[in-house]
């Protein structure tokens, strides 16, 4: 089985966030306050909730900061109220970008993406300019580290559920429907299996290349100011690097 490499997208997309900690802690904090809008503040009966809780530990937030933001969303302390709004443009090279957001002022955020995207040479477009370049799926990335037998790792992800199954040189990538995502996971983890990465994101069907070295530059510059921003959760984009 096959599929695009996934390695370098992700720590991309990590880069920037878990470069600024307070940064990083306030995009969990909204992502911590959107699961529990859609599914409560129960983590055993929320499954979204319960994977935030696990990348909030993993990024050394403090068990107060996690359940402090889990009471406010569930009104307790009076908590925000965060919508999700995805954005979508072309950064420079014609790659396509697709920014999800969570806001409490969609006017603001709408404003800073589309300043930031005209800065590098890049243009905010409308809902579903460049979305069906994309698939949502589910997608867990395994170490390669004490799970060297690679036929053994796909044939545990396909009895799992998954869909696809690709073996790389950093480990292994596992993809699935949206909907079978948490059954995935949960079956794995039963087996004994722990994710470096997972969630359900947005894959691009195709990708485009770039080669201008000004055009890379420019590229880098769009990903990391919008990965920076407050409001941005996500930043998909079809880039093959």
């Amino acid at each position: 089985m096959s599929g695009h490499s996934k390695w370098a997208n992700i720590r991309r997309r990590k880069g920037a966030a878990d470069a600024v900690r307070g940064s990083l802690f306030t995009k969990i904090g909204r992502e911590l306050a959107v699961a529990v809008k859609s599914g409560g503040a129960d983590p055993e009966a929320n499954t979204k909730l319960k994977d935030v809780i696990a990348k909030a530990k993993a990024a050394n937030m403090p068990n107060d900061n996690i359940w402090r933001s889990i009471k406010k969303a569930a009104g307790a302390e009076g908590g925000e109220n965060y919508e999700e709004i995805s954005y979508e443009g072309y950064g420079p090279g014609g790659v396509a970008v697709v920014v999800k957001t969570a806001t409490d002022n969609r006017n603001r955020t709408a404003g800073d993406l589309r300043h930031t995207f005209d800065k590098y040479g890049g243009n905010l477009g409308t809902n579903g300019c460049v979305s069906f370049l994309f698939q949502e799926k589910g997608v867990l990335l395994v170490d390669r580290e004490g799970r060297e037998d690679e036929d053994a790792v796909m044939a545990d992800a396909l009895d799992a559920g998954a869909e696809d199954f690709a073996a790389e040189e950093e480990g292994y990538s596992i993809e699935t429907a949206p909907a079978d995502y948490y059954a995935v996971k949960a079956a794995l983890e039963k087996k004994g299996y722990a994710f470096l990465d997972g969630s359900v994101r947005m894959v691009p069907v195709t990708w485009t290349k770039v080669t201008d070295a000004e055009t890379v530059e420019k590229l880098e510059k769009l990903i990391e100011h919008l990965e920076e921003h407050d409001d941005v959760q996500e930043v998909y984009h079809n880039w093959e690097s």
